[in-house]
């Protein structure tokens, strides 16, 4: 190792100079990355760049009618603007989806997530979407490209997920949960929602008294 002089700074090693000339050029891509005006809404909604996606750990939670909480409360404004609440889905099964566009497993599970919206709709369950972060435009492109057709709370300010806070964990995207007839989490599932499983966990809260 070469010895500095006296009142003068020691030299940084190469490798901590590569380090921060490394950093400096990450810091840069991802300043230019976030720089994208002219990218339209169809692209942002089929992206698959998965920015700030944080995944679920893929379990799956089924809970027995005598250990779950209390009802879910809450209340949010669907993207056409009219308002839902929680009270209104006592009697009735119903799946909520946490997700966002730019999410992969979201778009994975969102034909999924539709095809059983369709197959229990005579039977009365009711599925909305929870968008986290998505401006209305955004979220319109996503439900157009891939066909889904039940609606989404806007929850970019986090107040239903605050209300979801003990069945949620912060920023785990997907989280889909199924509420009983009372409106008490009767399932979870932590990342991608496989069709099968989710349509056993609906069809054992459907047959539930």
């Amino acid at each position: 190792m070469k010895s500095h002089r006296p009142g003068f700074p020691a030299p940084v090693p190469l490798p901590a100079r590569r380090g921060v000339l490394l950093g400096a050029a990450s810091a840069a891509i991802l300043l230019a990355g976030c720089a994208a005006p002219d990218d339209t809404l169809a692209a942002q909604a089929k992206a698959g760049d998965n920015k700030n996606y944080i995944a679920g750990d893929g379990s799956v939670s089924e809970y027995a009618t005598n250990t779950r909480g209390a009802a879910v409360e809450m209340t949010g404004k669907l993207f056409d603007g009219s308002v839902v609440s929680s009270t209104d889905w006592k009697g009735t099964v119903t799946v909520l989806n946490v997700w966002y566009a730019a999410c992969a497993p979201c778009r994975k599970e969102a034909p999924d997530l539709e095809a059983l919206h369709q197959e229990f709709k005579t039977d009365g369950v009711r599925f909305y979407g929870i968008n986290v972060r998505d401006t209305a435009a955004t979220a319109a492109a996503f439900a157009r490209t891939f066909g889904t057709t039940y609606p989404s709370i806007n929850d970019a300010d986090g107040g239903v997920l605050l209300a979801l806070a003990d069945h949620v964990p912060p920023r785990a995207v997907p989280t889909t949960l199924v509420l009983d007839k009372q409106g008490k989490v009767s399932a979870r599932v932590l990342g991608l929602a496989e069709k099968g499983t989710l349509k056993a966990l609906v069809s054992t809260a459907l047959q539930e008294s």
